[in-house]
């Protein structure tokens, strides 16, 4: 296990591969163990950090920085120890919402996002996130593949407070501005099936900006990139591939997702 202290607090992280940065956010149910079959695909040809927020997994549970701009200081301090300076970041749920946020206050640093799970607006997501425990919810979400085992085991050390504090903060963040107002080059991924964060109206995914580009997993739930493993990996994988500042509509140029984009 690796770890560092910020502000004398242990945060858990993790590290694979080497080349580019790739930074990977989890979500509200779970840490970063259900990144490890992409983050060992990625790792082939970058390297690929992944950690828990405060609250979630290994790292510390510290109240007082659940909220949504705690969690931006946490993400800041880590690349700063961690010596990075430019990135790709993959964001699930919370972490997609941090990784959009991030990017507008750091447009230098983010080279292209890749957000799973985002809620586009707020009525968007299921109030359970609310109430249920973070047991309770992996119960829901999960399915009960081998690879969801890790998320299943990890989910009960999350701090119930960290869902509630991070979910009220979003109070102070207008979701349907968050995306628009976001300049970074954006792959949005969404379930089909996800119970958590429903899907926009088919006219917001049809007429996003340039810079952004919609795909949905028919097959998903909440967590594609266990539920489609293997197609979520070579999504991941052909997003990276594009020139920086390409636009990530260039992907329907490829045979494998004209019959996968919205």
């Amino acid at each position: 296990m690796s770890a560092i202290l910020l502000d004398q607090e242990i945060v858990h992280y993790e590290v694979l591969g080497r080349g580019r940065p790739i930074i990977f956010l989890h979500g509200w149910v779970g840490s970063w163990r259900y990144w490890i079959p992409v983050m060992q695909a990625a790792s082939i040809s970058y390297r690929t950090y992944a950690l828990d927020l405060w609250g979630f997994g290994d790292s510390a549970k510290v109240p007082a920085r659940y909220s949504i701009p705690g969690q931006l200081r946490l993400l800041d301090a880590f690349l700063e120890q961690m010596g990075i300076l430019r990135f790709a970041v993959v964001g699930h749920g919370l972490g997609a919402i941090l990784a959009l946020l991030y990017a507008q206050q750091n447009p230098s640093q983010v080279d292209r996002i890749l957000a799973v799970g985002l809620p586009m607006e707020g009525g968007l997501i299921n109030p359970r996130l609310w109430s249920d425990t973070p047991a309770d919810l992996a119960d829901w979400l999960l399915s009960h593949l081998p690879s969801a085992e890790a998320a299943r085991t990890d989910a009960p050390k999350t701090d119930l407070q960290v869902v509630q504090a991070s979910m009220g903060s979003l109070n102070d963040t207008n979701l349907g501005e968050l995306w628009k107002n976001t300049k970074t080059s954006c792959l949005l991924v969404h379930g089909q099936n996800d119970p958590v964060i429903h899907l926009p109206k088919s006219d917001v995914l049809e007429n996003l900006p340039d810079h952004m580009h919609s795909v949905i997993f028919e097959q998903s739930g909440h967590f594609p990139m266990l539920d489609e493993t293997n197609k979520f990996n070579r999504l991941l994988v052909d997003f990276l591939s594009l020139a920086s500042g390409d636009s990530p509509s260039e992907l329907q140029l490829k045979d494998e997702w004209k019959r996968r984009v919205r």
